[in-house]
């Protein structure tokens, strides 16, 4: 069975004392379209940080990401592409931007910056619901 790694992250920014999640919505050839975090392929040669920081520019534009080191959080699904099972994986980093706007590419049809509840409530998939819950309550326990 074939097996894909990607990684991705959870990006925040502060606003006025209160923490906004950045989501995109994607679109979707065999499902409706869905509300997720900037993820992608890890390249040949690329580490984790370097693939979420290329995708993270490519997919929003955004450059001024710091990486939190300490939170990781893996999804691992199966989905199917041309009538074959693929496994997945997924390893999503936390990520600060102090950057409000944000720049989606082609491949994402809008984005919301929202606070936590919202944000909960936006995500479609329940893996993305469980990582961004970690990522919250790690935010709060570090005092970020």
């Amino acid at each position: 069975m074939p097996v894909e790694k990607s990684a991705g992250a959870i990006i925040f920014r502060k606003e006025e004392g209160k923490i906004y999640y950045l989501l995109l919505r994607y679109p979707s050839e065999s499902r409706k379209e869905y509300w997720g975090f900037p993820k992608g392929h890890v390249e040949k040669g690329e580490g984790l940080e370097q693939t979420v920081k290329r995708e993270i520019k490519e997919e929003t534009g955004l450059e001024d990401i710091k990486i939190i080191k300490e939170f990781q959080e893996q999804e691992k699904y199966f989905f199917t592409r041309d009538r074959k099972k693929i496994y997945k994986t997924v390893t999503f980093l936390l990520a600060e931007t102090k950057t409000k706007k944000v720049i989606i590419s082609l491949e994402h049809l809008n984005y919301k910056w929202l606070v936590y509840k919202e944000a909960l409530e936006k995500l479609t998939y329940k893996n993305a619901k469980e990582i961004l819950q970690k990522a919250n309550e790690f935010i709060s326990r570090k005092g970020l």
